[in-house]
């Protein structure tokens, strides 16, 4: 029963919406009834992917520079680490040293600690929650949403309220920010900057450098909490680049207050990569101070392993194409089908990324819940309805995160007919209603 899409607009007569509903409905049953098993929930890299980076496992030499690397220590991370890290974030080599410090597999992990440690002990200024005590004002950050649910959910668990700021497709609406901003209880801002999560955007130079002198006319411990997670994951080499943040936070003067991290997780094992934050030489020994409290030192044979693999920027972005040679035509059938199912049809938006982990859809007001229950009825697992929004809260209803990366290109072309059908059932059916 596969066949091309139905095209069908909500501009069309009730007539022809109710007899191409009843054909929708028909294909849906064949979907459900085909037992379908496919999981578009995650932005994990594909076994080919995680194939790229195998010489990890080869043998390794355990000293390096004079250092034993199976010994504890180096609390900050190696230096030939911290000197490829450097690189990948376009951090000055002459400062590299100073501002770095290279980590386990998770950049997660950083960020959660460097909000704790910022709300309860002070990192870049006064810990927030003692403000919080003194003054009685809930601590605030800003969360450019659509966003990334895990920034989301540390900010939850240590109960710091979540604004919601609106993204503008060259990043967040500046001038809401820095309106925001100056309540100071307002602490910090989530950023992911390139290719952003999930709706792709890459923030522009003029959005940057507002970004960068934020602190300026916000509280003195704010934090640009700069997650440059897809700072390398571009599918070809026009795709637009990412200007320096501490380059102009050099220039404003307020490099104490940007946090940036980013790590090799999506570049070679994701359970098994390296991670890395940068600032200020002052506020990096202010986090290293806490650190040394949970930590007696990362894994420094797998930060050796990694400047074996990737040795430097050249190299990894080479690396990278490689990366993009396997995820490219995922997301190429994903435009493809929401294009033949759903453009010019008025049932939804949607990014056309060019680098980074996710498609964004944005349906008709009120109906992502119900298009994400029709997908799992089809046997397409989608991340929750709501789930780039704080508190898991989409106001409108309307944005579904699509993350194509992991199954096979068969199996995403599959999952995305089944969407583009689901979308155009319950859009149809929203407008029949009224």
């Amino acid at each position: 029963m596969d066949q091309k899409p139905l095209r069908i607009s909500l501009d069309d007569s009730p007539e022809a919406l109710r007899a191409a509903l009843s054909q929708l409905r028909e294909q849906h049953k064949h979907f459900v009834n085909s037992e379908l098993a496919l999981d578009l929930t995650r932005g994990k890299p594909a076994t080919a992917q995680l194939d790229l980076s195998n010489a990890l496992l080869g043998p390794i030499d355990s000293h390096s520079a004079g250092t034993d690397l199976r010994n504890y220590g180096g609390l900050d991370g190696l230096p030939a680490a911290k000197a490829l890290c450097a690189e990948l974030l376009g951090i000055a080599a002459e400062t590299a040293q100073a501002r770095l410090l290279v980590g386990g597999n998770s950049s997660l992990s950083l960020m959660h600690a460097v909000v704790s440690f910022a709300n309860f002990l002070g990192l870049a200024g006064q810990a927030w929650s003692d403000e919080k005590n003194q003054t009685g004002q809930a601590t605030k950050i800003l969360c450019p949403s659509p966003g990334y649910d895990r920034h989301f959910a540390i900010c939850e668990q240590l109960g710091i309220e979540m604004l919601v700021m609106p993204l503008t497709g060259q990043g967040p609406d500046m001038d809401a920010l820095e309106k925001a901003a100056q309540d100071h209880s307002v602490k910090g801002i989530w950023c992911v900057p390139r290719f952003s999560n999930p709706s792709g955007e890459v923030y522009s130079d003029a959005t940057v450098a507002r970004l960068a002198a934020l602190p300026k006319i916000a509280a003195n411990n704010f934090l640009v909490l700069w997650d440059n997670a897809y700072a390398l994951h571009a599918f070809h080499d026009k795709a637009p680049a990412l200007a320096s943040i501490e380059h102009e936070a050099d220039k404003a003067g307020t490099l104490n207050q940007v946090v940036q991290f980013g790590s090799t997780s999506k570049m070679t094992f994701a359970g098994s990569g390296i991670s890395y934050l940068a600032s200020s030489e002052t506020t990096k020994q202010a986090f290293a101070k806490h650190l040394a409290k949970v930590s007696i030192g990362p894994d420094k044979l797998n930060q050796q392993r990694h400047v074996n693999l990737l040795k430097d920027a050249a190299t990894a972005k080479a690396h990278m194409r490689r990366h993009a040679e396997i995820l490219a035509p995922k997301f190429n059938a994903v435009l493809q089908a929401l294009d033949a199912g759903l453009a010019g049809c008025n049932m939804g938006d949607w990014s056309e990324p060019e680098g980074g982990y996710f498609v964004s859809f944005d349906a008709r007001p009120g109906l992502a819940n119900k298009i994400v229950a029709l997908a799992a009825e089809a046997g397409v697992k989608l991340t929750p309805a709501g789930a780039t929004f704080p508190y898991g809260r989409d106001p409108e209803d309307r944005n579904i995160r699509l993350a194509p990366s992991f199954p096979a290109l068969e199996e995403v072309q599959r999952a995305a007919e089944v969407f583009v059908n689901c979308v155009q059932i319950a859009s149809l059916e929203d407008a029949l209603s009224r």
